[in-house]
């Protein structure tokens, strides 16, 4: 066991040094593991004065390790309070409960902060953009920055909580990723008429009678109709190996012109 406990101060700093290395150090072998052992090198220097017990837990933190940097907080956290109280013994079981975690809640924060909240507060930002208000912007500065005290209360849940995020979440975590996922969706999907636009200026004419294949056929059908199978189609090349992002920006660029003119598409009026 071990006795040298941490301070607040020395936790924060351990919190901090993974906020601002997660991503560095990043590779296709052991993936954030570099991150995680500069993050946790002078913490577990304090629990651990014996170097060989030292220098074990630092390889045992040099292994694959991979999950969203945000939630990595909450896994890093139970972690610490582990080595904390059972200290090298506590070995086997540190690594146990890292696997065991990165999956579920990697779901969780992938869902969270790389979908739901960029999607919805990129949108607000977009918008207001558009509209020429530049509030929109500073809003999605002054989220990034509320995100530090976020990660900071996950870190402490994280530590205050150690193995017992395993028993207490439980299958609650798939149901609320399956819950924010289906939410990410719904403001996609609701995006989609708002940002993104295709009109076509296209009439049918037979004798005096003029029909606008706009507003006449695709409005009634489904407003929106042209966006959506756009974005359909990006999806859809999305999935082919052959088709980079790059490249569909290019296709989109390249029908925008032909479209244009040919007369086929236009602004609408």
């Amino acid at each position: 066991m071990s006795n040298n406990k941490l301070t607040v101060k020395e936790r924060k700093n351990m919190f901090r040094r993974w906020i601002f290395s997660a991503g560095l150090g990043y590779n296709y072998e052991s993936q954030q593991a570099p991150s995680v052992a500069f993050s946790m090198r002078k913490a577990l220097r304090k629990i651990y004065s014996n170097d060989d017990e030292y220098i074990d837990a630092m390889d045992n933190h040099y292994k694959y390790f991979n999950v969203t940097p945000q939630m990595g907080n909450v896994i890093l956290g139970a972690t610490l309070t582990m080595e904390e109280k059972d200290g090298i013994e506590a070995k086997d079981a540190v690594q146990s409960l890292k696997t065991s975690l990165m999956g579920p809640l990697s779901g969780v924060g992938d869902s969270v902060f790389w979908i739901l909240i960029p999607t919805i507060m990129g949108s607000i930002a977009g918008y207001m953009a558009l509209q020429k208000n530049a509030v929109g912007a500073v809003l999605w500065m002054l989220m990034y920055i509320a995100f530090y005290w976020l990660k900071m209360w996950l870190f402490n849940l994280g530590y205050e909580s150690g193995t017992k995020l395993i028993t207490t979440l439980g299958e609650k975590i798939n149901v609320f990723t399956d819950a924010i996922s289906i939410m990410g969706l719904m403001v996609v999907g609701s995006l989609v008429p708002a940002v993104v636009k295709v009109y076509t200026p296209l009439k049918f004419a037979t004798g005096k009678v003029s029909l606008s294949l706009q507003k006449g056929i695709f409005d009634k059908i489904m407003p929106g109709l042209l966006p959506v199978c756009l974005a359909l189609l990006v999806y859809w090349l999305l999935g082919k190996k052959s088709w980079t992002p790059t490249r569909i920006i290019l296709l989109i660029i390249l029908i925008c012109l032909i479209g244009a003119a040919t007369g086929i598409l236009g602004i609408a009026a």
